[in-house]
């Protein structure tokens, strides 16, 4: 079993936790800011331009709003599980066994 931070190019032993951390909190900011402005922009900021078209039946601004803040927070949800599980592999901290799978 491999130490945290010797895949890959890690960084320096004693320092593989403040760099692990510091891509873990670039990443919850960028899929923060990404739930912010969908629902913020396409529910309210620019909600008369997108009404105009329609999706599914209703206005898009309007499903933005109801439906399309949910399935943006999903994604994320999604995305960021994905994310940290790569992370997590690559400074060495995954709860995997030897095999690939979950303990």
């Amino acid at each position: 079993m491999t130490q945290p931070g010797e895949e890959g190019q890690s960084p320096p032993q004693g320092d593989w936790r403040r760099e692990y951390w510091r891509r873990n909190l670039r990443l919850m900011l960028a899929l923060l800011s990404v739930w912010f402005i969908v629902p913020f922009c396409g529910g309210i900021l620019f909600i008369d331009q997108l009404n105009q078209v329609n999706f599914a039946g209703y206005p898009l601004g309007f499903w933005i709003a109801q439906q399309g803040s949910i399935y943006t927070f999903l994604l994320l949800i999604l995305i960021y599980a994905v994310r940290m599980d790569r992370l997590d592999d690559k400074f060495g901290v995954s709860e995997r066994d030897g095999e690939g799978r979950r303990q």
